[in-house]
């Protein structure tokens, strides 16, 4: 298995490559979107709405403007405020938290588990307070979280589970697909998620009426019907264009969610034929989760990642670091009083993760070539630092 040619370059996302395969598809509704010339919600909106409630596995579905509007919707929506608490992961991007914060609410964060980066169940009801609201449980990378466990924590305290879904569309946990799980779930579709628009865009799932209801007012300022105020809303419409596009890209997402899955077991066959897991743990799924691998992350020692991510990148290998800063050590929330160590898989995951090329329209060539560019760089260095990590 030797690695392609030194000319062979691996983006860490390849869009233009998806471009390709649909460019024909795509441009005669974005042609009947611009001679409708109804850009803002509409029946483009709508449609998308319906077919996704049904993809999901949920009654209604909501569009928005933004994934993080995805998430700061539904807490308003639920009524959370100033003086409510709102478990979540350190780990995640910045929108699970900042959604809460967002609403006056305090996030309040558990750890996670350190082999699939999700919530860990075990934590969470020891941080239930008397002014816990809801849980946010990521499912994070695109392998859901431990739904069964939270639901059960949730029901016993009377807590709304907010899914971030932000990176699974269309994984599954113990055969239900994502967004169907808890009470409200958020979706992103930001271009480089698994279904990606050509802008921002978002979601929300739920199979409540009248939590539905509000989140379709809430996000024309709180109005219905025209000129006419319920709540204090915002402006996050979804545009049409975007409903367009991703209305073609969802007859795709199946048959992408299905090359990615086999890209990246074509990623796990090469590391152990490399004999690389010996210093590299690789992407663990759970019985009964269906990954749709938003990401291929694996771990390295923290003494190493960041010179593999710049000897890969000399050799024209993209990559990417998520997150390098844990969301409980960010200086916005400096006031919320964590330090260093609160969190420590968090923290590990920070400085030892690496996240890997993965998309459809990877080939084994350049699969070949990551994998075989990390053995070289192992070969020359792991074996002196690990042996130095080892003695300190």
């Amino acid at each position: 298995m030797s690695a392609a040619p030194r000319s062979l370059s691996v983006p860490a996302l390849n869009l233009k490559a998806q471009y390709e395969t649909i460019r024909d598809e795509i441009e005669p509704v974005v042609r009947r979107v611009l001679e409708s010339q109804m850009f803002v919600l509409g029946p483009e909106v709508e449609e998308l709405e319906k077919e996704l409630a049904v993809y999901c596995g949920s009654a209604r579905a909501v569009g928005c403007a933004s994934g993080s509007d995805a998430l700061l919707l539904p807490l308003m929506a639920l009524g959370v405020g100033p003086g409510d608490e709102v478990i979540t992961t350190p780990y995640s991007f910045f929108a699970t938290a900042g959604s809460i914060w967002r609403t006056g609410a305090k996030p309040v964060f558990v750890d996670i588990e350190p082999d699939t980066y999700n919530l860990d169940p075990s934590l969470v009801e020891a941080a239930v307070t008397p002014r816990t609201k809801a849980i946010i449980p990521v499912h994070l990378y695109g392998q859901a979280a431990d739904m069964d466990a939270i639901a059960a924590i949730a029901t016993k305290h009377s807590l709304h589970v907010i899914e971030d879904a932000a990176q699974a569309i269309g994984a599954l946990y113990k055969g239900k697909r994502v967004g169907g799980l808890g009470h409200i779930a958020a979706f992103s579709f930001y271009p480089s998620k698994n279904l990606g628009g050509f802008g921002d865009g978002g979601l929300m799932t739920t199979d409540d009426p009248v939590v539905a209801r509000t989140l379709g007012r809430l996000r024309v300022h709180g109005m219905e019907p025209k000129y006419y105020h319920h709540e204090v809303g915002f402006n996050s419409r979804l545009d049409a264009l975007q409903a367009a596009i991703l209305r073609v890209k969802l007859k795709r997402l199946d048959g992408w969610t299905f090359e990615r899955r086999q890209a990246a077991a074509r990623y796990h066959l090469l590391f152990e034929a490399h004999g690389l897991t010996e210093w590299i743990s690789l992407p663990r799924e759970r019985e009964g989760h269906v990954s749709v691998f938003n990401q291929y992350v694996i771990r390295v020692p923290a003494s190493m990642r960041d010179a593999l991510r710049e000897s890969l990148s000399s050799r024209q290998i993209g990559t990417e670091i998520y997150y390098p800063v844990p969301l409980h050590l960010q200086s916005c929330f400096a006031s919320l009083g964590h330090k260093p160590g609160d969190f420590p898989h968090s923290e590990a995951a920070s400085r030892e993760t690496l996240a890997l090329p993965i998309y459809p329209e990877l080939t084994d060539d350049q699969q070949r070539f990551v994998v075989g560019s990390i053995r070289q760089f192992m070969d020359a260095h792991a074996h002196g630092r690990l042996a130095a990590d080892r003695a300190a």
